[in-house]
């Protein structure tokens, strides 16, 4: 059981790996350097932490192909928050990030076909979504305006609200519309940073991308309001 709870860092050290080899590309600043270890360190240690508490769970093919994604994550996190204070190659970033979105697709199929899928990396999953999200968002912001955040942040929002609302943080059932709007925003938010688009066509793709995000959310909760009302109680996830 050990090793199983070992094995994430493994990740942890190919994207320590990664770092210095996207920095011959394109050099990485002292913050971008920091934040990308920094996401690797903490993802992996969440991760870890995670399994240890679920002793059933085991860190599976689905959770390797999601851990990977995390991995080129940290890289891009470190791209981007270099981007702040120097200039960094547009198509090196998307060509990192096209791969990423592309295995958000990969981890579910491999969930499904080696039985694998859990909680847990449903969890995994799902933050490493709103995480690289937020991660392009800050990226756009110079090409569209501070309004794009909207869409990175929103899930950090429904989650801090959560904390005051506990009937908001009730679990909410499986929908596969959330797996379709997170990837039209995270390719929505790719194609703003190929910067190859018109300005105001920038703001339209990031318009729709940010309507989808909100229609989604409120349909959530939307049904947790109601079946709070029904209740007449406090829905907790307790």
């Amino acid at each position: 059981m050990a090793a199983v709870q070992i094995r994430p860092w493994g990740w942890a050290v190919g994207g320590a790996v990664l770092l210095p080899l996207a920095s011959l590309v394109s050099p990485l600043s002292a913050p971008g350097w920091a934040a990308g270890l920094v996401h690797l360190i903490v993802s992996t240690a969440l991760l870890s932490r995670g399994l240890a508490r679920r002793r059933a769970e085991r860190f599976g093919p689905a959770n390797a192909v999601t851990a990977t994604r995390s991995m080129l994550i940290s890289v891009v996190t470190a791209i981007v928050v270099t981007s702040l204070t120097q200039p960094t190659p547009a198509l090196f970033l998307v060509g990192l990030v096209v791969p990423t979105l592309a295995l958000d697709a990969v981890d579910g199929w491999v969930a499904r076909r080696t039985g694998s899928g859990s909680p847990l990396g449903a969890r995994f999953d799902m933050e490493a979504d709103a995480f690289l999200l937020l991660v392009l968002c800050t990226y756009d912001v110079r090409i569209v305006g501070v309004w794009i955040l909207a869409i990175g942040l929103m899930r950090y929002a429904y989650v801090a609200v959560g904390w005051q609302l506990p009937w908001l943080a009730a679990p909410v059932p499986f929908r596969y519309w959330r797996k379709v709007v997170t990837a039209v925003c995270g390719i929505a938010l790719t194609t703003i940073a190929t910067g190859a688009l018109p300005s105001p066509v920038d703001v339209l793709v990031g318009a729709i991308a940010l309507g989808l995000l909100i229609e989604s959310f409120g349909r959530d909760v939307i049904w947790l309001a109601r079946m709070n009302s029904r209740a007449r109680v406090l829905v907790t996830t307790s």
